[in-house]
């Protein structure tokens, strides 16, 4: 069980489900999902870990996370941001500063067989408290508050948000309730990690009804050199100045 500081709202196991799911009235503003594994050497980013450490990979992950939780917490509020974690933060690199930006989160343990399970059974937790969900993994640190605004906002269309990554993934997607457990379903069954999940996913989502729109095309970090380009195009952050001190 990982430690939590004072100031984190709660922490839901995944045994655990809201009293009701009935929407609760003021509850409209959107709400950020991060889907993450605790930044542990060996478990996390091993892709990259092959080409410069597991130790070095994992200390780049906790700054790729730690600059995901400041732009979510800027974009909607600490209080409005939900974490669907997998691992113990106990045991990651930067644990202590990591939980110090939880501050006023919501944190929920990652259940389900596989990412596309995990990733449905998040947004179903996550929707339960709000008007839309924003979710986003720990692989694009370069992402800014007010893209995610945007991506919030344009949900208000009617429509699903599906931002496109240049490896043929996806790095975020928005929707907006009551589309929270027909997005859920529709992730169960899509492949992850390959060139072709961003058109499964979308295909799923309009095959469960969800009108989807594009949003900005953004690079995942899996890689040294995806690293190195993402580094790059910062102008600050965490995973810039951990890029620049580990090469």
């Amino acid at each position: 069980m990982t430690s939590l500081p004072d100031g984190i709202v709660q922490y839901v196991p995944h045994h655990f489900r809201p009293e009701s799911d009935v929407k609760r009235p003021g509850l409209s503003r959107p709400r950020a999902l991060v889907v993450a594994k605790a930044p542990v050497p060996g478990e996390v980013k091993t892709r990259l870990g092959r080409e410069v450490g597991m130790a070095v990979a994992a200390e780049l992950a906790a700054a790729a996370l730690a600059d995901t939780l400041d732009a979510c917490a800027i974009a909607f509020g600490p209080r409005h941001c939900h974490l669907s974690l997998a691992g113990d933060l106990d045991q990651a690199i930067d644990a202590d500063e990591i939980l110090a930006r939880l501050a006023g989160w919501t944190i929920h343990e990652q259940a389900g067989d596989g990412l596309a399970a995990r990733l449905a059974r998040a947004h179903q937790d996550a929707a339960a408290d709000g008007d839309v969900v924003v979710q986003i993994a720990m692989d694009t640190p370069q992402v800014t508050p007010r893209q995610l605004r945007a991506v919030a906002a344009r949900t208000a269309e009617g429509h699903a948000v599906l931002g496109p990554a240049t490896d043929g993934g996806w790095w975020v997607l928005a929707v907006a309730e009551p589309d929270a457990r027909a997005t859920a379903a529709a992730l169960v069954d899509v492949p992850m990690s390959t060139a072709q999940t961003g058109h499964a996913t979308q295909a799923a989502l309009e095959r469960a009804g969800l009108r989807v729109r594009p949003t900005y095309l953004l690079r995942d970090v899996d890689t040294a050199a995806d690293a190195r380009a993402v580094a790059r195009a910062m102008p600050a952050g965490r995973f810039k100045a951990a890029w620049e001190r580990v090469t």
